[in-house]
C-alpha cells in the first residue's frame, strides 16, 4: 500500500493562501480516492475534502466549499489542497488519507492509509 507525507502548512494570517501536498509512495496511487481531513485542538477529526481516483470527481465540507481545491497529479503521486480566504477556524492538523479501490467518502472509517499530518494556524 502507500505510504503518505503532508507538506505545506505554517502560520498565516487571516484571508491569506496555503497549498498542502501530500506525496504517495508506490506504483498504484491512482487506484486510491484521496481526502484531507482535519483535527484542532479538542475536537474530533473531520473531513474537508475528497478525490476519486481520476480527480473526475470531488466533495468538500460546507465549511469549506468555495474557498478549499482539492486536486491531484497521478503523474506526480501527489495530491494537494489550495487553501484561499483561510480563517481562524481553519486553524488544525491536516491529514491525507487514501482509500483503496473506493469512491471518496466523508466518513474517517473509509481510509486505509493516513499521514502524519500538517500543523496549519491562521491568526486573526
Amino acid at each position: 500500500q502507500v505510504q503518505l507525507v503532508e507538506s505545506g502548512g505554517g502560520l498565516v494570517q487571516a484571508g491569506g493562501s496555503l497549498r498542502l501536498s501530500c506525496a504517495a509512495s508506490g506504483r498504484t496511487f491512482s487506484s486510491y480516492a484521496m481526502g484531507w481531513f482535519r483535527q484542532a485542538p479538542g475536537k474530533e477529526r473531520e473531513f474537508v475534502a475528497g478525490i476519486s481516483w481520476s480527480g473526475a470527481s470531488t466533495r468538500y465540507a460546507d465549511s469549506v466549499k468555495g474557498r478549499f481545491t482539492i486536486s491531484r497529479d497521478n503523474a506526480k503521486n501527489t495530491v494537494y489542497l489550495q487553501m484561499n480566504s483561510l480563517k481562524p477556524e481553519d486553524t488544525a492538523i491536516y491529514y491525507c488519507a487514501a482509500r483503496y479501490l473506493g469512491s471518496t467518502t466523508t466518513s474517517t472509517n473509509g481510509y486505509n492509509v493516513w499521514g502524519q499530518g500538517t500543523q496549519v494556524t491562521v491568526s486573526s
